[in-house]
């Protein structure tokens, strides 16, 4: 499904649900329903989807961004430069906009992303506001099989970067040193066979006892000492589909306490792996790793959900946790990340990401996973 049919579904919904326009502010949300996606979001932008047309609301700073990326019928352009034609402020050509909207229209919206004092305007002006973000999540959760390649590609990618990172990884660098090893590969492969292509990616690696029992935590210049855990987490979006891979490393020996965590790290991924399919629900999938952990006694440590959907964003719906009973459809792309973090004896954690199929789920990344593999000597 390409941006345009993206729309029409969009407009579709609209349309059997009387809402005259959609107001799209989420920023992965526009990238997905127009192609265009800023550096920086300091200055607003606001997709604008009606039955007949869509418009921007952007800085003039992104024109020329929006006129190569986008098929929009109008740009709403407000500016920071003085005598230049179009509004002086984002809010002015917001107002432009709602003055061309007739008055009692219902107005589609992001409860959680548009900003609160567009929806106070929209309400004082008399118009009816709906909800839509579940609407569009449930779009984006099921991707199409153009959106599915791209993640392929990116799931390539990204377990070879992280094999770079891991094999050239020695006592006495730094977490931001390691890092530096799958980013250069990224920087020469991607020009090499994707020409004309964006790349973003995000790594990080906390090493050590202490700061692998915070699971998210940028990388920083602490030294690798010897029998030292590392949590080496990467993803890659190839032209902006993300896919992510994550192993859990050991710099020397590690002790029998993280010997037999580990081991129960990846029999509950594994668990969770071999059972999630489509058709069973995304708390079932949850519940089969929390099983192996817990049969180990561990259940304690755990402070995060099994997995999460992955796509144009970082973190998607649906979320792999207890209280989902989403059935899982085909075309469903997840991570699967549980994790035990125990504090004196470090964090666990592997990442897989997969996507669901009628006839199966295939595992898009790929590096050993196993304790022999992923000991450095």
């Amino acid at each position: 499904m390409n941006i345009k049919q993206r729309t029409q579904r969009l407009k579709s919904f609209m349309k059997d649900n009387a809402i005259d326009v959609a107001l799209i502010s989420n920023f992965e949300n526009q990238f997905y329903f127009s192609g265009l996606k800023a550096i920086l979001y300091s200055r607003p932008i606001l997709l604008v989807i009606e039955k007949d047309q869509e418009s921007l609301i952007i800085p003039a700073l992104e024109e020329e961004h929006a006129k190569e990326k986008t098929n929009a019928d109008h740009l709403y352009i407000y500016n920071e430069v003085e005598n230049r034609t179009g509004g002086r402020s984002y809010l002015e050509q917001v107002d432009t906009v709602l003055s061309k909207l007739e008055k009692g229209s219902t107005v589609g919206i992001e409860y959680n992303a548009l900003p609160t004092d567009i929806t106070l305007k929209l309400m004082e002006s008399g118009f009816d506001i709906r909800n839509i973000q579940d609407e569009v999540a449930t779009m984006r959760a099921v991707k199409s099989d153009e959106e599915i390649e791209a993640m392929r590609h990116s799931g390539r990618l990204v377990s070879n970067a992280l094999e770079k990172t891991i094999t050239n990884t020695k006592i006495g660098m730094s977490e931001l040193e390691i890092d530096y090893y799958g980013n250069e590969y990224l920087f020469k492969e991607v020009p090499k066979h994707f020409p004309n292509s964006t790349l973003d990616y995000f790594v990080m690696s906390p090493s050590g006892v202490e700061r692998t029992n915070m699971p998210h935590v940028f990388s920083n210049t602490r030294q690798l000492e010897n029998k030292d855990i590392i949590i080496h987490s990467r993803q890659v979006g190839l032209n902006g589909y993300r896919a992510e891979c994550e192993r859990t490393y050991f710099v020397g020996e590690p002790t029998p306490r993280q010997r037999e965590t580990f081991e129960v790290m990846v029999q509950a991924q594994q668990a969770a792996l071999n059972f999630i399919k489509v058709g069973v629900t995304a708390r079932e999938v949850n519940q089969q790793a929390l099983d192996v952990i817990k049969k180990a006694g561990l259940e304690e440590y755990v402070v995060h959900r099994t997995g999460h959907g992955i796509g144009v964003g970082f973190h998607e719906e649906p979320s792999l946790r207890f209280d989902n009973d989403l059935v899982l459809e085909p075309g469903m792309v997840f991570c699967i990340e549980p994790g035990i973090y125990i504090p004196g004896v470090g964090g666990f954690r592997h990442s897989d990401t997969v996507v669901l199929t009628e006839s199966g789920t295939e595992v898009i990344t790929d590096y050993p996973r196993d304790l022999d593999s992923l000991v450095i000597k």
